[in-house]
């Protein structure tokens, strides 16, 4: 008995109009790809920039939710006042 490998991929059928469709074949062959190879890449690319629009809007939220703009010297500020308060911590108890 031979055992059946799992799928590794599965199959979507789509359709398109007759012009998007020959606008696909065009843009697979002008790249030398074969069709699911450029949807594969689409995918991608439509998958990194919905990423792009949420991290946007998601920032957009957090700014109005801030009532402070941290400047780098307000950053810097409070990074010494952490490493000052962590030596002293340290000092004492050593």
């Amino acid at each position: 008995m031979s055992a059946s490998r799992p799928r590794t991929s599965r199959v979507f059928t789509i359709s398109f109009p007759e012009e998007l469709a020959k606008q696909v074949v065009a843009i697979a062959e002008e790249e030398s790809r074969n069709i699911s190879e450029l949807f594969r890449e689409a995918f991608r690319a439509y998958k990194m920039e919905r990423n792009e629009r949420k991290l946007v809007a998601a920032r957009a939220d957090a700014a109005t939710r801030v009532s402070h703009r941290y400047t780098e010297d307000d950053i810097e500020a409070m990074v010494d006042e952490i490493r000052s308060e962590q030596y002293m911590r340290r000092k004492l108890t050593a």
